[in-house]
């Protein structure tokens, strides 16, 4: 995050917001500068990858399934921009002890005793180190203890939106980003490769989201997508992973996604209209035609 202060400093903030006097590396100077800066760089990466994922990925007939709620996009949107800054502040004290040197973020290649191997294996070792750590994560959060308390505004939305990625309570918000943080604090991370993790992840987190559930094949057994995770709101149990199916398999929460059987919301969706057709070419009504009774609604 320091690189981002630095050109913050640099451009803006150095010239244009802060008197002469004020040091850059003062650090209550430093701390202001993280909260706006995170804060600003959260919601342009929310409302900007959300948009584009809502607006041409996102398939909009989801949004005639039952268990899509009245005004869900603005509902989203509204629970989100209301966490945010609320999960900045420990955000912003993890950014803080980075920018202070606490970490093990280095600048340049030749300070990996790997070199570009080096740089490569992080990236990998990231994300499985933060699949792991977020699954337990995750799953610790639907402990009856906590679940109501925490984790359960999340599951609000049964057939959630893009915007749906960020909507939680900020401390469910942030334990769920703990381990993107703590990583570059155990183990050497390039500082330009850990930017691009960050914005990765981001968009990675909106794409589970994002209502398209196909998967390549060959990647249908590994990758945890918008299927698994659509599924998860769905049914609540299965699928806590975060990229890989790996740790759902380890912990005995997988399950494969509906809509890879011909049961999932699109597929209702089908049977809902062939149903309520049959309804009225036959001069009945369609109440009680079709039943959703297999999704728990916690």
């Amino acid at each position: 995050m320091d690189l981002v202060l630095a050109y913050a400093d640099d451009s803006v903030l150095t010239p244009y917001v802060y008197p002469a006097a004020w040091p850059e590396d003062n650090p209550f100077r430093q701390f202001i500068s993280l909260i706006v800066i995170t804060n600003v760089g959260a919601l342009v990466l929310y409302l900007l990858i959300g948009s584009f994922s809502y607006y041409f990925i996102f398939d909009h007939s989801l949004k005639k399934h039952p268990q899509y709620l009245e005004n869900q996009v603005q509902r989203e949107i509204k629970y989100t921009l209301k966490s945010m800054p609320w999960i900045s502040i420990p955000t912003v004290a993890i950014f803080f002890a980075e920018v202070r040197g606490y970490s093990k973020l280095y600048d340049n290649i030749e300070d990996s005793p790997y070199g570009w191997f080096g740089v490569i294996l992080s990236m990998l070792s990231f994300l499985f180190f933060t699949d792991m750590c977020i699954y337990w994560i995750h799953r610790f959060l639907h402990h009856k203890l906590l679940y109501k308390r925490l984790h359960k505004p999340h599951h609000l939305w049964k057939i959630p939106t893009p915007f749906a990625s960020h909507a939680f309570h900020p401390m469910d918000g942030f334990l769920q980003s703990v381990p993107y943080h703590i990583y570059p604090f155990l183990f050497p991370l390039h500082k330009v490769t850990y930017l691009g993790l960050y914005v990765f992840v981001n968009i990675w987190t909106i794409s589970i989201h994002d209502g398209d559930y196909h998967v390549p094949g060959i990647l249908k057994e590994i990758i945890n997508g918008a299927a698994h995770h659509t599924d998860h709101h769905l049914y609540f149990d299965y699928n806590y992973g975060q990229y890989f199916t790996l740790w759902d398999r380890i912990g005995g929460s997988y399950k494969n996604p509906s809509s890879f059987e011909g049961k999932g919301p699109h597929d209702y969706l089908k049977k809902l209209k062939e149903s309520k057709l049959s309804s009225f070419k036959n001069g009945c009504g369609d109440e009680g035609v079709l039943e959703e009774g297999s999704f728990k609604n916690k």
